[in-house]
């Protein structure tokens, strides 16, 4: 068929490994059933309902053939009222069901589409993070943000009407088959052109809605990640070539966009064309058996019009099947999150001690190419450790290893002598934190920010949090204190008293073993100079692995490592190294102008 071609290639498509997953038709299936194993009961009820309504529809066709077939046959005696009472009976049921049909409807869907949302993000929360660090802000948002829109219109109205659909269709066919079967079969005349070209459509379809959806969401990761990373973009005057990337990408998505709608726009007629061809085979098959005497007239009249009923479940089901081709994809991208492997670890393995220690480690994003090279680090119990060096050194890198977000790729990292990548998260978590640069409210009132840290936590631990991180005076001065709503809808909070929240969530979980990535970067210097000073109070006997930018936050620290190109070049004391006059003190110079 000649027309427009997918396109040749999909550069947006996100295609290394550290994006998150698509699911496999096997996966979508299987959560398919589950979510209706969960919901069989609405769903029975919601076809009950339906299966009443279409009935109760069917009613006219067949009280009007009656009284076709009676007066063909020469009746005098008509019974009109008792026709026209029957008929509003039957429109009075119609009206009653399908508002239930509707109401149920959209009942189950809401239910399904709450499931989809709380599986997706439970599922997510329990990854090891490192994977959702690797998957990137883009990919992330896209999915629950874009797919998860696209799956709602899918969830309460495609799967309800796609299920009303169907049932609608099998009951007019069955009633076609009870009137008069001859034009049952003139029905399927019908069938082979619907056929091919549902089979053309479907053929295409998925692959056209999945590389769309893949198009999308790589334009939502250039324009994320462009947002987020603006100034560095500036700086290293960068926007001629982030503008041309995601001119590219809109590109590549545009093309599918349009890809898809030629393929909706050859559909749309086949499937016109076959109700059109059902109408009129019913007729001329039907009109030929009357002539014959082989068919009654009224019988005629009751299988045209119950034919011509079939058009609104055929068009219903074509038109929510392919809301479904479209939500699949979506789902296919929220489920995907299912075939990653949860990271459970062993959970036999745990710390004997408090201790830290890299032995050389080896990591790297990318195959082939290492970040780390070689990197061995003790770091005794309450030692206050600090990692400087140049931007791209592997700072970050080597911190997010330390915490357990990553594995490394060669060597180990052990707490009291267990390897972190081998111990359940949840137990990494609750010896070891990291506190980054990145610190999100949640929509809801203060206390409830702060006691996702500890459940448990009272007013008082609440109060005494937000005072060791200078916090509490703006706390106190909110009209409704910790009941303050604050997010999106709520009070908004500065960039600073975000990071705030963020270190007194630390403070009340209180593990033993802490890295800090610029954990004050969003506070002023001076801010944010008091502010380490008093978690240092707070903090004091832990250890604590602060990358640090803001050399003050060396100077006090008990240990400092050097970490260039990928490695340690010094490690000791801030005075040793100032003494020693290599990488460190032209830093400090540096820093003090």
């Amino acid at each position: 068929m000649i027309g427009v071609a997918p396109p040749a290639d999909d550069p947006a498509a996100p295609t290394t490994a550290t994006t998150l997953p698509v699911g496999t038709a096997a996966t979508v299936r299987a959560y398919v059933a589950e979510l209706f194993r969960r919901h069989r009961t609405a769903f029975l009820l919601l076809i009950t309902v339906n299966t009443v309504a279409v009935i109760a529809s069917m009613a006219g066709p067949y009280l009007l053939g009656d009284l076709v077939q009676r007066l063909s046959d020469g009746e005098r005696e008509l019974h009109l009222g008792l026709t026209t009472g029957l008929f509003l009976l039957a429109l009075a049921v119609q009206a009653v069901f399908v508002r239930q049909v509707r109401l149920r409807g959209a009942m189950l869907g809401e239910r399904m589409l709450a499931d989809l949302r709380e599986d997706f993000l439970v599922r997510s929360v329990g990854l090891p993070p490192g994977v959702l660090e690797r998957a990137g802000t883009g990919d992330l948002l896209s999915r629950i943000t874009t797919d998860i829109d696209r799956l709602a219109n899918a969830m309460r109205e495609a799967v309800p009407q796609l299920a009303i659909g169907v049932v609608w269709a099998l009951l007019l066919l069955g009633g076609l088959v009870v009137t008069a079967p001859p034009l049952a079969a003139a029905v399927l005349l019908a069938v082979p052109v619907l056929v091919a070209g549902c089979r053309w459509y479907f053929k295409r379809a998925p692959a056209g809605y999945r590389s769309e959806a893949a198009g999308y969401a790589a334009v939502a990761a250039a324009l994320a990640e462009t947002v987020d990373a603006g100034h560095t973009i500036e700086a290293h005057r960068l926007g001629a070539r982030r503008v041309a990337l995601s001119e590219q990408r809109i590109r590549s998505w545009t093309a599918w966009e349009r890809y898809t709608l030629w393929l909706r726009s050859v559909l749309f007629p086949t499937v016109n064309a076959t109700h059109v061809i059902v109408l009129a085979s019913v007729l001329m098959v039907g009109g030929t058996l009357v002539l014959h005497g082989w068919l009654g007239v009224g019988r005629l009249i009751t299988g045209a019009l119950v034919a011509q009923m079939l058009v609104d479940p055929v068009n219903l089901i074509l038109r929510w099947y392919d809301e479904v081709q479209v939500a699949q994809v979506s789902l296919a991208r929220l489920v995907g999150v299912r075939e990653i492997e949860p990271g459970a670890g062993d959970a036999s393995v745990a710390p004997e001690g408090r201790d830290v220690h890299a032995d050389g480690v080896r990591f790297g994003y990318r195959e082939g190419v290492d970040v780390l090279r070689e990197v061995s680090l003790k770091v005794a119990p309450g030692t206050r450790l600090a990692l400087v060096g140049p931007s791209g050194a592997g700072k970050s890198t080597l911190g997010r290893l330390l915490a357990g977000i990553y594995t490394p790729r060669g060597g180990r990292v052990t707490l009291g002598g267990a390897e972190l990548s081998r111990m359940p998260a949840e137990r990494v978590r609750s010896h070891v934190a990291l506190v980054n640069q990145e610190h999100h409210v949640f929509v809801g009132s203060l206390r409830d920010n702060l006691l996702l840290a500890r459940v448990g936590a009272d007013d008082a631990e609440l109060w005494a949090a937000l005072g060791a991180v200078d916090a509490d005076g703006w706390a106190r001065a909110l009209d409704e204190g910790l009941d303050t709503e604050v997010g999106s809808g709520g009070l908004t909070l500065t960039p600073a008293q975000a990071q705030q929240i963020a270190l007194a969530r630390l403070v009340l979980a209180d593990p033993h073993t802490l890295v800090l990535d610029e954990a004050t970067s969003l506070l002023d210097p001076r801010a944010a100079r008091h502010l380490e000073r008093s978690l240092a109070r707070v903090l004091d006997g832990r250890t604590v692995v602060a990358i640090a930018h803001r050399l003050h936050t060396a100077h006090d620290a008990d240990v400092i490592a050097v970490v260039e190109s990928g490695r340690i070049s010094e490690l000791g004391s801030h005075d040793d190294l100032v003494a020693a006059g290599g990488a460190y003190a032209a830093l400090w110079r540096s820093w003090h102008g």
